[in-house]
């Protein structure tokens, strides 16, 4: 899983609080990419595609959820519920 942030954004961090605690309970990988240092490193894609819906959530880099963390359908993603 992958959750795409900016720096100051506030729905970003409370994002990443409810993912780390999820994480322990249905024991999954978490990455964070900051798509505004992606495209300083030449990577622009996420940043013009996810850009204005930050945070967003990739499950198997696919798109699962924007803006909020949909707790109920990650669990039922990741238990295959």
């Amino acid at each position: 899983m992958t959750l795409l942030t900016r720096a100051g954004c506030s729905m970003c961090a409370r994002a990443a609080q409810q993912l780390a605690a999820l994480r322990e309970e249905l024991d999954f990988e978490l990455a964070t990419t900051d798509v505004d240092e992606a495209a300083a490193a030449g990577d622009a894609t996420l940043r013009a595609r996810f850009g204005d819906l930050l945070p967003v959530i990739l499950l198997n880099g696919t798109e699962h959820s924007y803006w909020e963390v949909d707790e109920q359908q990650l669990r039922a993603d990741l238990t295959g519920r």
